[in-house]
């Protein structure tokens, strides 16, 4: 029997919406150049993480993967060009821990992370480290604890800014340990390390990349890391949890994409993403960063932003936190 033409046009229509279609469509992801968007500038670790992750999938895949930096607003500005656009897998977002401590930070986002960002896969968790200025006279984190109780509000911290990652883990530490240090935000991490190294602040939360030659220099004092094991870039410095039960802050970076984006799609590049983790040499270049390879599913991904976005809301909340 002849269909007659509308009616041939519409089984055809149907048939590009079924399953089979859609796997169909996935398996030739992606035939076009795809955009990783970077909340950071050119040149940070969160820069680097995007570069080596896109060129891998760019070698594996066939097809380029431009990174694209758009700073600004703690990482919102980024977040939101990625919410906005079109789940078609082209436009991806190079997701990091600010993503999770926004969340609470800011009470006007036009976007709700968990909500409208899909986990793709996580990529690498980097440590702080806790570090002070020589002239501080303690050489581990129960003498600074004692030595900031017995010198209360006289401590000053630098961090990179308001709200950053290092700020508040710093926080973190506070309540913890029940012990006053004065916060002293600065405009990014090198003027802060400048005024740590200069000896006008005396402490800092800082990832590992931006300390390990002024630590191992003797510019700067190395007390703990802050992930939950040693690391080893600095495989003899012990961590704050030795001696702070519970505590553990690090940076961490990943993928996500705009909600809706194909299942298949998504497990096509958690599939790759986490083939470049098992390879040695990306996992040299990651341990060159500083830290850890961060394998797993997108589930697992997920997780991760949910217990961050969680841990840090209750901070912000706990301590005032408020972005000026």
């Amino acid at each position: 029997m002849k269909l007659p033409r509308r009616a041939f046009l519409r089984l055809a229509a149907g048939a590009a919406t079924v399953p089979g279609s859609r796997l169909a469509w996935a398996q030739s992801y992606p035939s076009r150049s795809v955009h990783l968007i970077v909340p950071f500038p050119a040149g940070g670790p969160t820069d680097i993480v995007a570069r080596l992750t896109g060129q891998w999938l760019s070698e594996r895949l066939g097809q380029s993967f431009i990174i694209e930096n758009r700073p600004g607003a703690g990482s919102s500005i980024a977040t939101e060009a990625v919410v906005r656009a079109p789940p078609d897998g082209y436009t991806l977002l190079l997701v990091g821990a600010p993503a999770a401590i926004n969340a609470t930070l800011y009470h006007n986002l036009s976007f709700n992370f968990i909500r409208d960002i899909a986990p793709v896969a996580g990529v690498m968790r980097q440590p702080l480290v806790l570090v002070v200025n020589p002239s501080v006279p303690v050489k581990t984190v129960p003498e600074f604890i004692a030595y900031a109780k017995a010198h209360p509000g006289k401590i000053n911290m630098a961090s990179a800014g308001i709200g950053t990652t290092p700020h508040v883990a710093g926080e973190l530490f506070k309540v913890m340990t029940g012990i006053n240090m004065l916060h002293v935000p600065y405009r990014g991490a090198a003027p802060a390390l400048t005024d740590l190294l200069g000896g006008q602040v005396q402490v800092m939360f800082e990832g590992a990349p931006s300390l390990i030659e002024h630590i191992r220099g003797g510019r700067l004092r190395a007390l703990a890391v802050t992930t939950a094991t040693r690391q080893q870039v600095l495989s003899d410095i012990p961590t704050v949890g030795d001696f702070v039960p519970g505590y553990e802050a690090s940076g961490w970076f990943g993928i996500g994409a705009p909600k809706r984006t194909s299942t298949q799609i998504i497990d096509k590049l958690n599939q790759e993403i986490n083939a470049a983790l098992a390879d040695l040499k990306m996992k040299a270049r990651f341990v060159d960063l500083g830290g850890t390879v961060l394998a797993g599913s997108p589930a697992d991904f997920g997780k991760l932003i949910a217990e961050e976005t969680e841990k840090w809301g209750k901070v912000i909340r706990a301590t005032g936190i408020k972005v000026e």
